[in-house]
């Protein structure tokens, strides 16, 4: 008797591609609603009278002190505009992860779902989110800071330029940019059974996408933090640096640029 052949919807490939569309689709409407909530935002902080239309109470520059709530409402723009930014960079390596535990299930062993991983990506920015918001309200306390959330300071913006230059050119920067061009072999090598251990993978990995990219995330205090343009800027530049081969490395280029860049925006601000 010939033995029915199982059909191709139930086999485990089959499933693997199905739960990695759903996953891609999943991170593209979380990455479409953060960016939805930015352009609103950032329309409002166009204009401050927008701003008691939504509800919400900006920190008054170096009047008073923050709340409770003005701390989370800020962690909270923090926190959005960090999986705007950064999830759509870290697409290759949740894919990547989504691929091997699917070989891994079709081995026997248990399938882990990309959403774990992608999950401790979005916690390790979430800890930069939380270390912006002191940054923040300590300037904001400091009168550094605008109500547009953009630096008062030549001194202090020339520095985060000068820092941001500076640490293009560091190994540390090279070996964490080295990971994210090729997460491969990383995720080869560490992979961890278990929804945890899919969760602490990812946080590491999102460690060092956060060694990468965190001096470029001040630059948002140069700008202007709900600065759109600027944001889709550093975005882009973040997702082709990433996407380079190894061999090929912008950081020194840009390393130069932002020293140059300091210089100006010191010379012009004084």
């Amino acid at each position: 008797m010939t033995r029915p052949v199982e059909p191709r919807f139930l086999r485990p490939a089959s499933l693997a591609r199905r739960d990695i569309v759903a996953l891609v689709a999943a991170l593209a409407i979380l990455v479409a609603v953060c960016w939805w909530y930015l352009l609103i935002m950032a329309h409002s902080m166009s204009n401050m009278a927008g701003m008691s239309e939504m509800g919400v109470a900006m920190p008054t520059l170096g009047i008073k002190p923050w709340t409770a709530s003005d701390f989370l409402m800020m962690f909270a723009m923090w926190a959005i505009m960090m999986i705007a930014m950064m999830v759509p960079t870290a697409m290759r390596a949740v894919l990547i992860f989504a691929h091997i535990s699917a070989r891994l299930e079709m081995r026997g062993r248990p399938f882990v779902s990309g959403y774990w991983f992608a999950g401790g990506y979005i916690l390790a920015w979430a800890g930069f989110a939380a270390t912006a918001t002191f940054l923040q309200w300590a300037l904001d306390q400091a009168a550094y800071l605008s109500p547009e959330m953009v630096i008062y300071s030549p001194l202090i913006g020339a520095g985060i330029l000068l820092l941001a230059g500076a640490w293009q050119m560091t190994p540390l920067k090279d070996t964490c940019l080295k990971h994210c061009q090729s997460p491969l072999v990383y995720l080869a090598q560490n992979f961890r059974a278990g929804r945890l251990g899919a969760l602490r993978v990812g946080f590491r990995h999102g460690l060092y996408c956060l060694g990468c990219c965190w001096a470029l995330m001040g630059l948002l205090f140069v700008a202007g933090v709900m600065n759109l343009a600027w944001i889709l800027a550093i975005t882009a530049f973040v997702l082709v640096e990433k996407l380079l081969p190894i061999k090929f490395q912008i950081s020194r280029i840009t390393g130069v640029g932002m020293f140059l860049a300091a210089v100006g925006y010191f010379a012009w601000s004084v």
